[in-house]
């Protein structure tokens, strides 16, 4: 039987300078095999890096099975999103809000 829903809430860059730390943190929770939602919403940059670790993380969900949801995009999520095109990659319901 799966373990009931995990959270972790992501606040400050999801960049190439933390990308390594955050894997630490959001690897484990995916391999742990509950499922997971990741609160975006204190994100204040992101970069190709945060866009790579949030496909990795989306893709082991798939592999184990598991159900992964990111939420609370942040307006640098929002817009990393949009400019590369990947939003309906990830599947998960963005609420837009004006600038």
């Amino acid at each position: 039987m799966k373990n009931a829903r995990q959270q972790i809430v992501v606040e400050g860059e999801m960049t190439i300078s933390r990308a390594m730390e955050l894997k630490e943190v959001l690897l484990p929770a995916c391999i742990d095999g509950a499922d997971l939602e990741i609160d975006l919403s204190g994100v204040t940059e992101i970069d190709a890096s945060g866009i790579q670790l949030m496909m990795a993380l989306k893709l082991e969900s798939i592999v184990r099975n598991m159900q992964l949801a990111f939420t609370g995009h942040s307006a640098a999520v929002q817009e990393a999103l949009e400019l590369s095109d990947l939003a309906g990659f990830f599947g998960d319901p963005m609420l837009i809000t004006t600038h």
